[in-house]
């Protein structure tokens, strides 16, 4: 299985993200071959597995981590990621995911609903395999309601045309910053320490918040092939976030006839959107906003004990937040 190029610069965690992989492959045991062979080509597909790169980092501030259960918790953390971007193909009924077919498309949406529940018992069979303790994912109470509850969130507010930057950032504080908070805090949880562990949920929520308005800003600005999906299906779904919320701060009227077609916009219609999106500096905006996350998650890891997998850390964050796919 592909890892991402990114990780050559760092062979000792590269190895660690393909022994992830291999664990995951093992538990994917699902008999429908052509699903089975669809999981695995997006875990394939490009991804650059981030979120599990975080909890084996955090484990590492623990001199003797115990680096199986550090892959597990990681793998865990995968298939659920796993998990929550096949149900967000069907809600949002997205014929593309990083390029490629999505199992919705491929087949249908009840294939894919159960295709997600799936990856949520794999993330738990790893889980109650490998880890004795679960509360290193805080999986209970918190952590999965919160991921659900964001979820939740965004379809209820679809094509809602009173649709905030506080909607936005709590929307977006469920569905894409928990779960790299929960990925940081698994790591430094097993690393044994209430107050690193804390800290690193704080780092993962503000990388989230970065990466998600990052994200969120490349749909109106990539081409379908570097995106890996549809641009601007975000509005044609009625999902409205950070480049539009803040060109609607300077004129929500003149958006809002664009807003009540719905499902209906033309092409040439959402050009118009663009280029207003453009005249209101919305993109400028969000951008804005992505960097005061990013510096603040990056201040939050250089108060950080010192340890050699800070600077790591350092470096792979300011490369995750400046992306360009």
């Amino acid at each position: 299985m592909k890892i991402h190029p990114m990780w050559k610069k760092y062979p000792s965690l590269q190895a660690e993200l393909k022994a992830c992989n291999a664990l995951i492959e093992k538990n994917i045991t699902i008999k429908n071959k052509d699903v089975n062979q669809k999981i695995t080509e997006l875990l394939s597909s490009g991804g650059k597995m981030l979120r599990p790169a975080y909890t084996i980092m955090f484990s590492q501030y623990k001199k003797d981590a115990d680096s199986k259960k550090a892959q597990a918790i990681a793998a865990a953390i995968e298939v659920l990621h796993l998990a929550t971007l096949v149900h967000d193909d069907v809600i949002d009924e997205s014929p593309l995911r990083r390029g490629q077919e999505t199992i919705n498309s491929r087949y249908d949406n009840r294939v894919a609903v159960y295709t997600g529940d799936y990856l949520f018992t794999v993330c738990f069979r790893l889980l109650s395999d490998y880890v004795e303790d679960a509360g290193a994912l805080q999986l209970d109470n918190n952590g999965m309601e919160k991921i659900l509850i964001g979820e939740l969130n965004q379809m209820d507010m679809t094509f809602n045309p009173k649709m905030t930057m506080r909607n936005y950032i709590h929307q977006i504080q469920g569905k894409t910053a928990q779960l790299f908070a929960l990925s940081c805090y698994a790591g430094a949880y097993e690393e044994g320490s209430e107050k690193l562990a804390k800290a690193a949920y704080q780092i993962g929520n503000n990388i989230g918040l970065a990466f998600q308005i990052i994200d969120d800003i490349l749909d109106y600005t990539q081409k379908t092939d570097v995106m890996g999906k549809p641009i601007m299906n975000d509005f044609k779904k009625g999902i409205y976030t950070a480049p539009l919320l803040f060109a609607m701060q300077e004129n929500r009227q003149a958006f809002e006839p664009y807003i009540a077609k719905k499902e209906q916009i033309s092409e040439e219609e959402l050009e118009e959107v663009y280029h207003l999106i453009q005249q209101y500096r919305g993109e400028e905006k969000a951008k804005e906003l992505a960097d005061k996350y990013t510096q603040k998650a990056l201040k939050q890891i250089e108060r950080l004990p010192d340890n050699p997998v800070k600077e790591q850390l350092l470096n792979i964050t300011e490369q995750a937040l400046m992306r360009n796919n």
